[in-house]
């Protein structure tokens, strides 16, 4: 009998758990999907698994004994299948990289140049995540290393280096009241709906939404994004559903018309982090990533213009799209050794153009080709 490795994944959380609610959370899918897998578990092997009640779910013997084997044989799928994507990745001399949001911010493009002259004849392949994915890809072995946003769910099972860390602003429809001033203070965004992950992922929409700067105040929530995808969260902010907590550097990477960032006070800032799975400690090629990670140091903040407010989305000229260097945006830099793959419609300037890109940072910060 061939069971699905993802059902027994699944029981692997509840038994760890004994609960569903916190299992669904930590598996980020909702509890109703959860109780429906467990239930065609329990019906492929033809033995009860849980005893359900109101205290939880209490393992039956049967369940005693397939959670003493789960873990090891997950652990050993797991490593075999990322085993085989990074021996992929390295007979063809690539270098899959995760991101969130702007990766490493204006970082990122030194970070690559040093790493392919540190590694000549190979390529960095850079793959956008969904919020819905907080390790950006190393979880499912997509990725061999991978930049992105901490705190994470999952954290403490990789290995991390903090690179650097930003403050939270406020992203507010352009015609929102609070616009209108320099700071707010967090406490005067409490009654304010906002724009949220789904439920469950847990602590991770928790942490978004300063649940735990609030003392007890409600959260409002005006929408929920559920494809984690960046455009459908700024459209929800532009069209007024709600604002949104985002990275400082959000005001550079994710400038549109109708969105306005500002500073908050009193909420705790965001870390930028380079993440890899244990098992890569002794690949010297990861390794080498990381500390060209470690070297980097991030530029300084390019300055407000002139007639523009800090936070404010300012229109850019459009180039065309092959005015720089002949080719399409997404074929990558020429000499950068960076490609980018394509996994969502750009969100910034070059929005208009109806290519699908990965998300606009890149462009913007690797040779300016949207504009």
């Amino acid at each position: 009998m061939d069971v699905d490795t993802r059902l027994l994944r699944y029981f692997a959380a509840v038994a760890r758990e004994g609960n569903l609610t916190r299992a669904a959370e930590r598996l980020f899918v909702s509890q109703p999907a959860l109780t429906k897998q467990i239930r065609q578990l329990e019906s492929q092997m033809g033995v009860r698994l849980f005893t359900r009640s109101r205290a939880g779910m209490t393992l039956t013997a049967a369940g005693q004994a397939l959670a003493r084997q789960a873990p090891a044989v997950l652990a050993g799928w797991d490593q075999a299948l990322r085993e085989a994507k990074r021996a992929a990745s390295q007979a063809a001399q690539v270098l899959r990289v995760g991101f969130l949001a702007g990766a490493a911010n204006e970082a990122t493009q030194q970070i690559i140049a040093a790493f392919v002259h540190r590694r000549p004849g190979w390529r960095v392949e850079m793959r956008a995540a969904t919020w819905l994915d907080p390790t950006a890809g190393l979880a499912s072995g997509d990725a061999d290393v991978a930049l992105l946003r901490l705190p994470f769910p999952g954290q403490e099972t990789l290995r991390t280096e903090v690179l650097f860390t930003e403050p939270r602003w406020v992203a507010l429809p352009g015609a929102h009241p609070l616009a209108a001033r320099d700071r707010i203070c967090f406490r005067d965004l409490w009654d304010e709906p906002f724009v949220a992950a789904p439920a469950e992922t847990g602590w991770w929409r928790d942490w978004w939404l300063a649940t735990d700067r609030r003392e007890g105040h409600p959260v409002r929530i005006g929408a929920v994004t559920e494809t984690g995808q960046p455009d459908d969260w700024l459209s929800a902010i532009a069209n007024g559903d709600g604002v949104a907590l985002a990275p400082e550097s959000a005001a550079r990477y994710y400038a549109r018309p109708g969105i306005t960032y500002r500073p908050v006070d009193g909420v705790s800032p965001s870390q930028v982090g380079v993440a890899w799975p244990p098992g890569a400690d002794a690949s010297p090629v990861i390794q080498d990533f990381v500390s060209c990670c470690l070297d980097a140091k991030p530029p300084a903040k390019p300055p407000a213009g002139p007639n523009s407010r800090r936070g404010d989305a300012v229109p850019r000229r459009r180039l065309p799209l092959a005015s720089r260097h002949g080719r399409h945006p997404a074929d990558g830099v020429p000499g950068s050794g960076m490609s980018v793959r394509p996994a969502a419609r750009c969100i910034g300037p070059c929005a208009s153009s109806g290519w699908s890109y990965s998300s606009c940072q890149f462009h913007q910060s690797y040779g300016g080709l949207c504009g």
